[in-house]
């Protein structure tokens, strides 16, 4: 990041990019050290990346989630986000992250009332 920086003030310095000089964006932060460059980087960077795929999905013994959602050996549990997509999206990670919670959502509430159905139709024969 800090040589990053240090290319850009290089560019900018050059006598060809005069004319798109305008006032600087932090005209309280000098950045003429190694120093100032790090903490300038420290201080503004951010985490935007959308990590997926750390989930697997299938019925190999790889996978850490079944076509269900549900994690193998683990009973009552589900993974819901953008780790079980197999690929990284063309898109913003959050709209396909939310349908996959919108499908999770599905699937549970079919296994609730189907087993609410199978409760009331055992107990109807007691």
């Amino acid at each position: 990041m800090m040589a990053g920086v240090r290319k850009a003030q290089e560019i900018f310095a050059a006598s060809p990019m005069a004319p798109h000089q305008g006032k600087p964006i932090l005209p309280d932060r000098q950045l003429d050290s190694d120093r100032d460059v790090e903490e300038y980087v420290r201080s503004t960077s951010d985490g935007w990346w959308h990590p997926v795929g750390m989930c697997r999905m299938g019925t190999d013994p790889l996978a850490v989630v079944d076509p269900s959602l549900r994690v193998h050996g683990v009973e009552g549990l589900r993974v819901a986000d953008a780790s079980v997509m197999p690929t990284v999206p063309r898109c913003h990670t959050m709209a396909p992250t939310i349908m996959i919670g919108e499908k999770a959502a599905d699937l549970i509430l079919e296994q609730v009332f189907h087993r609410s159905k199978s409760i009331a139709a055992a107990s109807r024969f007691r």
